[in-house]
């Protein structure tokens, strides 16, 4: 096993907890502020995807369509939160997990009546293209390099945007006690509208930037939703903090796991059978760290227990 293969399998880690991270973000985000689980949330994360793919194709500029990504999801999360969402805040969590069950069969459904049932492709921009050369000799695609870096860049201006402005003052205060925060003359209904637009903007992003390097097709949302769900339990929910190092602790569990376990199995197992359980060990392992994390601290490594 070379170190080269070692440090590409940590930054394919590190790309995909960053991804993982703004979808967890908003997601943790608007269950910790509103308490709402919003099942439809990886719908958003196609609409930027789509968004993304059908501008950059018009336009040719993939900056242009990352633009349309954030529009278009923006809108639609504060389209579905101002029509449909706000009546659910006070229900039961059954009714708002089939409420956004349903909003994932429109959205499907909506989306593949508009671009059909073909996937579409977006192309990575020239300036993006190719593979850069690191210490050690190691060439690294660019543009897993620029998503590593966005991811980030938007990690600590999240921290920022929550820690150190009065909006961030306000969701806070609104995940604590939102009685309270209404009764001072803060407008609920505007700041839920707002957590909830900015969190979608969020997995509208995760689904553009992947969207150069996976199809975008319907129904490409719901598999990142599950592991966006381990993420906030890992994490603690309603934790940014939380959401960042759940995201990488899952992000790199999943990529190691899938191409060393079976290297690991095949020292003392046939070649077949070494693939065929060191596969199926990985597919388990972010729910293995989910349990031991829990087993450890039930709320979660960054979540308060009220």
């Amino acid at each position: 096993m070379s170190l080269i293969l070692v440090i590409e399998q940590v930054l394919n880690g590190l790309q995909s907890g960053v991804m993982l991270f703004l979808m967890a973000a908003g997601l943790t985000l608007i269950f910790g502020v509103m308490g709402l689980i919003n099942l439809a949330h990886g719908s958003l994360y196609m609409i930027g995807a789509f968004a993304a793919a059908a501008v950059a194709g018009a336009t040719g500029s993939f900056l242009l369509g990352l633009a349309a990504a954030l529009a278009a999801s923006a809108a639609a999360g504060a389209l579905i939160e101002a029509s449909v969402l706000r009546r659910l805040y006070g229900r039961d969590h059954l009714d708002q997990v089939l409420a956004t069950f349903a909003l994932i069969l429109i959205f499907s459904e909506g989306t593949r009546w508009l671009f059909g049932s073909f996937p579409l492709y977006l192309d990575i921009p020239d300036w993006l293209s190719g593979p850069v050369l690191l210490p050690g000799g190691i060439h690294y695609p660019l543009y897993r390099l620029a998503i590593i870096g966005v991811g980030l860049l938007v990690a600590f201006g999240l921290f920022a945007l929550i820690s150190r402005t009065r909006i961030g003052i306000r969701i806070r205060a609104g995940e604590a006690d939102r009685e309270m925060i209404g009764a001072l003359g803060v407008n609920i209904s505007v700041l839920y509208t707002l957590v909830f637009a900015l969190g979608a903007a969020l997995a509208g992003l995760a689904g553009a930037l992947i969207g150069a390097i996976q199809s975008v097709q319907v129904g490409m949302g719901e598999p990142v939703m599950i592991l966006a769900f381990v993420v906030i339990v890992i994490g603690g929910i309603g934790s940014i903090r939380g959401a960042l190092v759940g995201a990488l602790l899952v992000g790199l569990t999943d990529t190691l796991g899938r191409i060393f376990l079976p290297m690991l199995f095949g020292l003392f197992m046939e070649p077949t059978a070494a693939t065929t359980t060191g596969s199926a060990l990985a597919s388990m392992s972010i729910y293995i760290l989910m349990a031991a994390v829990l087993l450890v601290k039930p709320t979660g490594l960054y979540g308060s227990a009220g």
